[in-house]
This record gives structure tokens, C-alpha cells and sequence, in this order.
């Protein structure tokens, strides 16, 4: 079973389907940040749905950038799909538990419901289309069923779902995202409605093993579907680009660096992935950093 992103019309070319099942993903980005579970859910989820939302985007170098602040413990999360599949992100405290009475993780809790939801695409335009909406209940799903309806005007069905095991590891994890297109009609929008109470929690079909299609013709047995695409984990840092990001930084502290660190090290927040620059590669940076600002100086 491959993680992939399988987007489908149904009911008559009224509804718009987005399936994807991302175990493999959310796995990986749980060893990167090696993250609670309760944390693992709730950067699972995001991850997933923007991992929904990039299946849209037409060339490799367009993205998708999501970022929710619920002011819950958790802090930020950010995640970052591009559209060749590629999916990265993080939460700026992992290591977060919570739990409800009832044993399941309480992830409303660790993400908070007192911010925003914001969603950027990138696609080649001069500006990116941004759009922004409350917090519903910090359990991801509601919350972009919500942004759908607001800020793109489409009454959307949201499932996602982490399934963590007892060790934090990863058993599965997936989400759907069905949305009305313009003209529907009122029965398909009450077949519609009635089909949704039947559906079982995501996380329910993937550990059943259900692939990304299975689940859509499953739940929509008049399902056209209209393109595969590959989901992973990856992220595109690189030692140049943190070499080339210090290069802006101030010559005050670029040398305070060599003089009183003699050396540094860099984490990306991403994939938690170390580089470390001696003093040497520091002289070197700042060498450069200088050789530019006098290029510039005499232009």
C-alpha cells in the first residue's frame, strides 16, 4: 500500500473528490520531529490535507503553504506541499501530550481554537491567493470544512484522521475532502448528506488497508476517477541554501559567530535535519558577504 493523493468526480459531475491515504508520510514526519502522539495527530492532519490541497496544483514549482496558530501548546504548525507531491512540516513544540477522558488524543487541545487558519497558494501569479478564517475547534478537519466555506465559497466535506500507537509510531493515517461544485442539485446534496452519516472515521478505512481509490468507489460507486498523484515526505533543504541564507545576515554577526561560537549549527525546522559550519566555513561566508557588499558599493 503507496501513499497517494486520487482525485475523482462523482454523483453525476456534482461532486469533486479528494482521497488520500498518507501513512507512510505522516510516519516519517513523526520520526523527523520524533513527536507526541497527540502532536503527531495534529501535524498529521495538516500535513495530510496539504498534501489534499497540492494535488491541485499544476506544475512541480507551484505550492501550497499552510499554517494554523490555535495559541495552544503546540505553538505554530506550518506545513508546505509543492506539486510534484512533495510534503514537509512542523510544530514548534512536539512533544506536547494530551489526552481525553476517553483515551483519545485530544488534539483541539494541543493545537487551541483562539487564532487562525490561513492557506497559500503559489501558483506563478504575482501574488499568492491567500485566505484566512477562525479557528472552529482545533481538530484540523472542521476547521478547514470551514475555510473551504469561507474563504473559497464550497461547501466541503473534511475527514482526516492519525491512528498513533502506543509506541508514537505511526498505524495509519488518510483524509477526504468532497466538495460541491457549483450547480449542484438539492437531491444530490441530501444523497450527499445522507452518504456522509454513514461514513466511518478515516483512520478506520486506512487501517482496513484501503487504497486511496478503493475508499473513493467505495463511498461513491458512480466514481470517475480523474488522476493519481504521488504523496511523500521530503524536504528540499540543503547545506548552500543555510550557507547562502547567512550570507544576509549582519557582519557583526557573522563574526561574533567565528569569535566567541567558533562555529555554528543550523536545524531545519522542517525535518529537524543538522548542518554544521565550522570557523572556516564562516570566514568563508563572511568573505563572500563581503565581497558582495563591495560589488555593490561600486556598481
Amino acid at each position: 500500500m503507496k501513499d497517494e493523493t486520487v482525485i475523482a468526480e462523482a454523483m453525476n459531475q456534482q461532486v469533486r473528490i479528494h482521497c488520500a491515504r498518507s501513512t507512510d508520510m505522516v510516519s516519517a514526519a513523526q520520526k523527523a520531529h520524533d513527536s507526541a502522539a497527540a502532536c503527531t495527530a495534529a501535524l498529521g492532519r495538516t500535513l495530510t490535507v496539504t498534501g489534499l490541497l497540492a494535488s491541485d496544483l499544476k506544475q512541480k514549482e507551484e505550492h501550497v503553504r499552510v499554517r494554523i496558530s490555535g495559541g495552544g501548546p503546540i505553538g505554530r504548525i506550518i506545513c508546505e506541499g509543492d506539486g510534484a507531491g512533495n510534503v514537509r512540516g512542523f510544530g514548534e513544540n512536539m512533544n506536547i501530550y494530551a489526552s481525553r477522558p476517553d483515551g483519545h488524543l485530544d488534539v483541539g487541545k494541543v493545537v487551541g481554537t483562539e487564532g487562525t487558519l490561513q492557506v497559500s497558494r503559489d501558483m506563478g501569479l504575482k501574488e499568492p491567493f491567500t485566505g484566512t478564517v477562525e479557528l472552529v475547534s482545533g481538530e484540523i478537519g472542521e476547521d478547514f470544512a470551514r475555510y473551504f466555506a469561507v474563504s473559497e465559497q464550497t461547501p466541503s466535506v473534511v475527514s482526516v484522521g492519525v491512528l498513533v500507537n502506543t509506541d508514537s509510531s505511526v498505524l495509519a493515517a488518510g483524509g477526504l475532502i468532497i466538495q460541491l461544485l457549483p450547480g449542484a442539485q438539492e437531491e444530490t446534496i441530501s444523497a450527499l448528506e445522507e452518504m456522509v452519516k454513514t461514513m466511518r472515521p478515516m483512520t478506520e478505512y486506512m487501517q482496513e488497508g484501503m487504497e486511496a481509490e478503493e475508499l473513493i468507489l467505495h463511498l461513491f460507486p458512480d466514481a470517475r476517477i480523474l488522476g493519481h498523484r504521488q504523496l511523500r515526505w521530503h524536504c528540499d533543504c540543503s547545506r548552500e541554501r543555510f550557507s547562502d541564507a547567512m550570507m544576509t545576515l549582519r557582519k557583526e554577526d557573522i563574526a561574533s559567530m567565528i569569535e566567541e561560537d567558533h562555529g555554528a549549527e543550523i536545524v531545519c525546522q522542517f525535518c529537524q535535519r543538522k548542518y554544521v559550519f565550522s570557523e572556516e566555513d564562516l570566514r568563508e561566508i563572511l568573505e563572500k558577504r563581503l565581497h558582495v557588499e563591495d560589488r555593490n558599493r561600486t556598481s
